[in-house]
């Protein structure tokens, strides 16, 4: 069962990146990891003795904590922009 179609996969980097085909901007990876990650959540509060997933789930939250990380050293305007457009944090550093 795939549950992310390359459309929409497409959809997310066009949105979130410069473009559709650029998949390997930090904008993009995370906009990719915060779908992930819900899509995950929703799962395991169905299925709470699913412990691959969750593993899965917190690797999932650390890789985009890195990306996020990156961004805030490298280019603040573009962290903002972001976590703005996720909505993951209520306080903006």
């Amino acid at each position: 069962m795939i549950y992310l179609s390359k459309e929409a996969k497409t959809e997310i980097f066009a949105k979130h990146g410069e473009n559709a085909a650029d998949t390997g901007s930090a904008e993009g990876q995370v906009a990719l990891f915060t779908y992930r990650i819900a899509h995950l959540t929703g799962h395991l509060k169905k299925n709470k003795h699913d412990f691959s997933t969750q593993l899965s789930l917190q690797k999932l939250v650390g890789k985009r904590r890195a990306l996020l990380a990156y961004l805030f050293k490298k280019d603040i305007g573009r962290y903002r922009d972001i976590i703005k457009a996720l909505q993951l944090r209520d306080i903006i550093k």
